[in-house]
């Protein structure tokens, strides 16, 4: 997926850690073989040339295109797995493939906390320790190296954080409606919710809307909260935010 992940796991039993761990990172690059628009032979791209049909290709690959459907339907078509009329679901798949990464480990015997982070996305489950909440830093598109919060899983069973920008990657969000790279007033939208699969989703679709609506679409949204930061420096959150910071 062109990224780098990393794991921290807490407790288990080390056999079972380690057994679940291969297991994880063998999933990971099985998603990259699967769903990669940048090789020709993966599933993904036979089935975007019409060489596949959805019933002849890994079930993952119906999983993935119901739950971008779902992502499509709920931000009324901001988030799209149409790129250039072509087929690429990849604006989903890190965060489901991070989020399913991380269930696995955490299901090994023993295990009381994990955090996955793939490329800056994170999924955390359970905790570190007693009474110590995970906590995740939300980089500062502004100021590189600089934190804009920090955000902390106190209280919470599981949580993840996805941040969608053009500080690292540049220009990269696509508008679905025009097809060519959404022109935003934002540099950044990091969103906290349980799940990475939607976070991921959102922080993309946030992000394309612009801030005005990406906020209000966001405070619309049960469970989630953000952070927006705006080219000019202005930094925008929902109503629960500050909840979640610490």
């Amino acid at each position: 997926m062109g990224t780098v992940f990393s794991f921290d796991v807490r407790g288990g039993e080390p056999a079972a850690v380690r057994a679940a761990l291969d297991d994880a990172v063998a999933a990971l690059h099985r998603a990259d073989e699967v769903f990669s628009t940048y090789r020709d032979g993966s599933e993904i791209s036979r089935l975007a040339r019409g060489e596949l049909t959805v019933d002849a290709c890994a079930p993952e690959v119906a999983e993935v295109l119901e739950l971008a459907a779902e992502a499509e339907r709920v931000s009324d078509g901001w988030f799209s797995t149409r790129y250039e009329g072509r087929l690429d679901p990849t604006g989903i798949v890190k965060g489901w493939a991070v989020e399913r990464a991380a269930r696995r480990i955490a299901a090994a015997a023993g295990v009381r906390g994990v955090s996955v982070n793939g490329g800056g996305d994170v999924q955390l489950l359970g905790t570190p320790g007693a009474e110590r909440p995970w906590r995740v830093g939300v980089s500062d598109p502004l100021r590189p190296g600089g934190l804009a919060a920090v955000v902390s899983a106190a209280g919470a069973a599981e949580l993840a954080v996805a941040t969608s920008g053009s500080a690292e990657r540049g220009a990269h969000v696509v508008d679905p409606r025009t097809g060519r790279s959404a022109v935003t007033d934002l540099l950044s939208v990091t969103v906290v919710a349980p799940r990475l699969t939607w976070a991921d989703c959102w922080a993309t679709a946030a992000f394309a809307m612009g801030a005005r609506e990406g906020l209000r679409w966001l405070e619309s949204l049960e469970g989630v909260e953000a952070l927006l930061i705006t080219a000019g420096d202005e930094v925008r959150w929902t109503g629960g935010l500050a909840a979640r910071l610490g």
